[in-house]
């Protein structure tokens, strides 16, 4: 079995800011969520999901069992220090040293925050209608910093030359901003091609936040990345965030 392939964002965290995303490499999963698929809800063998968390922790050196969220495209935040889990939310923050915040992913953007301090963290899950309907302002707020004390890094998603939407999509950002329409382009008649990466600067950059990343794409490179737009059925790659 080959060895865990890790991506670890390179961004100026502080030294006790630890973060990595996985790859679909390293796992025991078999045929389409070959072969580190970290999701219980896809239909892979319970088993193997098991075997392939255990796996990540060890390899990662997480310090605990991630924190996983039962994620539903919206925009709640749930604080891990005080929160049971599971919880249903998009987004978790933490400023307790040793709980990992985590979202899983195979095409929506996976968002990581940090305070410039080191105190306080934040995994967020940036689908279209994540950002649509203000996680990432939501995730901010819960943060409770000014943004220019924060850093994002942008994981794997799909990237805006892969990412076909509809009209109704593209209504949905304009609508509650214009400028949201530089992150759209035009794709045949009532498509359009998206920029997921771009949009979640742009919000992210609006706040003052220092942003990294955002240079992959999970639909294209089908050796690295599970992605649901190419493949329907798939497993799910990690993006994590934690406090030493």
């Amino acid at each position: 079995m080959n060895d865990i392939k890790l991506i670890v964002p390179d961004w100026p965290a502080p030294g006790n800011v630890r973060a990595c995303a996985t790859t679909r490499v390293g796992g025991v999963s078999q045929q389409e969520f070959t072969s580190l698929n970290l999701a219980g809800h896809v239909g892979d063998r319970d088993d193997d999901v098991v075997e392939n968390r255990k796996r990540l922790r060890n390899f990662a050196g997480l310090p605990v069992e991630p924190r996983w969220l039962q994620q539903v495209h919206g925009n709640r935040v749930a604080d891990l220090s005080t929160e049971p889990m599971p919880t249903a939310a998009d987004a978790s923050v933490s400023n307790t040293p040793g709980q990992v915040c985590a979202i899983l992913t195979a095409d929506c953007l996976p968002v990581l925050l940090c305070s410039v301090d080191g105190k306080q963290i934040a995994a967020v899950h940036a689908g279209w209608q994540g950002l649509a309907g203000g996680v990432i302002e939501a995730a901010l707020n819960k943060m409770s910093r000014d943004g220019r004390q924060l850093l994002a890094w942008l994981g794997p998603a799909i990237g805006p030359a892969a990412y076909q939407v509809g009209a109704n999509v593209r209504q949905a950002f304009i609508e509650k901003n214009q400028a949201s329409a530089a992150f759209f382009a035009g794709d045949g008649p009532g498509h359009w091609k998206m920029d997921l990466y771009g949009l979640a600067r742009h919000k992210l950059e609006a706040h003052g936040v220092d942003v990294f990343g955002g240079a992959f794409c999970t639909f294209t490179d089908s050796q690295r990345f599970f992605s649901y737009r190419r493949d329907d059925r798939c497993g799910r790659q990690a993006s994590m965030i934690w406090l030493d």
